[in-house]
């Protein structure tokens, strides 16, 4: 049984959501942020990053930065740009990339359900991004970007939202990155009880995307509870914004690996080493894997097929049988001694939606020695793992389309 509790959100009126919606606070970086908010006094990015409206050499965990986040918040409330829903209600929120359409039920999850792991977890969470997160939402005292959630689909959910989608949303445009945003509101009261009940019949929920911002919210509803002696249980803190999408309509994205030097080997010898294990063979193009155990690799202005044998694919474990975790143990540590990949400088991440020609622009500048083009995890797998109570290794998802920030806001008291 899973509990998605309505509530009264702040949320932008119609004619500034496009203005107002912003990437998450986690997938730009603050000059990036700067750039993209030039201009726009409206983006939330003001609320999520607000270290763009501080100089530059403000530490990024500074106490003035989630100060100026709580100022600019409660500005975009004040100048009326959101207005609080007159009921609790649910939302509907659709995401169009690239022909693919993803429909989310947006609503409040239970902090009691994330901490009895009824809501599900797959991935370790470092503790300077949850203390950011965890002080953002004290501050702020918001839920200012909703952490993602899914689930394996309901039928009644599905029928709810189809026929929920189909009159006008409320809102609807297309971000300067393509990809279309629409939001249909569900506010009358059997609607509403319709979908909580609908709910209550799917057994887990699973954190696809947001480990930090979900780690946070219930660390702050935990402080909350423990510190009021009158807690009920029904409190606004006891609960966190989500937006929960069916697991057939998602897509998971390659989480692609760049490594500094070859660990004081020649590409000669680094070549020798991994086929020890793998199997090498060179590419006419920039290779894209097509299925599991398969990896790209570009090293010197080439692309190489890299492919694992069976009895690494074909493990019992659903963790060790992932791609992420083959090349880590078998390649990433063994020969190019990165034993942590949470911690160690040598290495980086790059999301798939920059495509391999990100990759070979990381390598052929010299900044990274090797990359490797990963096929994606599916959500089978992710599920599978959280349903073990196991945990993925780090950066063996990305998820597309980001949901954006600003669409509907949860207020934590």
């Amino acid at each position: 049984m899973s509990t998605l509790r309505p509530f009264r959100g702040f949320r932008p009126q119609p004619q500034f959501a496009a203005q107002v919606a912003a990437k998450p606070y986690d997938v730009l970086n603050s000059d990036e942020a700067r750039n993209e908010a030039a201009g726009n006094p409206l983006s939330f990015l003001h609320v999520g990053k607000p270290e763009i409206d501080l100089p530059p050499d403000v530490h990024l965990y500074d106490e003035r930065v989630y100060q100026k986040g709580k100022e600019n918040l409660e500005k975009l409330i004040r100048d009326g740009v959101l207005l609080e829903e007159k009921v609790p209600a649910f939302y509907i929120y659709a995401q169009t990339m690239n022909g693919h359409i993803q429909y989310g039920i947006v609503g409040c999850a239970s902090v009691a359900e994330y901490l009895n792991n009824t809501i599900k977890k797959h991935e370790l969470t470092r503790k300077d991004k949850e203390d950011d997160r965890t002080k953002h939402v004290r501050v702020t005292n918001a839920h200012s970007g909703p952490i993602f959630l899914t689930y394996r689909a309901e039928p009644a959910i599905d029928a709810i939202v189809a026929r929920v989608s189909a009159g006008k949303p409320e809102y609807d445009f297309v971000a300067p990155d393509g990809i279309r945003h629409q939001l249909w509101v569900i506010a009358d009261a059997a609607t509403v009880q319709a979908v909580a009940d609908a709910f209550t019949r799917v057994p887990a929920l699973y954190v696809a995307d947001g480990h930090h911002r979900s780690a946070a919210a219930a660390r702050v509803g935990k402080e909350l509870a423990d510190a009021n002696p009158q807690h009920r249980g029904d409190e606004e803190y006891n609960f966190f914004l989500a937006v929960l999408f069916p697991a057939p309509q998602l897509r998971i994205f390659d989480y692609n690996r760049v490594v500094k030097d070859l660990n004081g080997r020649t590409d000669e010898q680094f070549l020798a080493e991994i086929r020890k294990v793998f199997t090498v063979s060179p590419a006419a193009a920039q290779h894209r894997p097509t299925r599991k155990g398969d990896y790209g690799m570009y090293l010197k202005g080439r692309w190489h097929v890299v492919t694992a044998p069976a009895s690494l694919t074909a493990v019992a474990d659903p963790v060790e049988r992932l791609d992420v975790s083959i090349l880590q143990k078998h390649l990433l540590a063994p020969v190019l001694g990165i034993d942590d990949p949470r911690t160690s400088k040598r290495i980086d991440f790059v999301g798939g939606i920059r495509g391999l020609g990100e990759l070979e622009k990381r390598v052929d500048s010299g900044e990274m020695a090797v990359a490797f083009a990963m096929f994606p995890t599916s959500i089978d797998e992710l599920l599978a793992i959280a349903d073990a109570g196991q945990i993925m290794p780090p950066k063996s998802t990305w998820f597309e389309p980001k949901l954006r920030d600003g669409v509907v806001v949860h207020m934590v008291s």
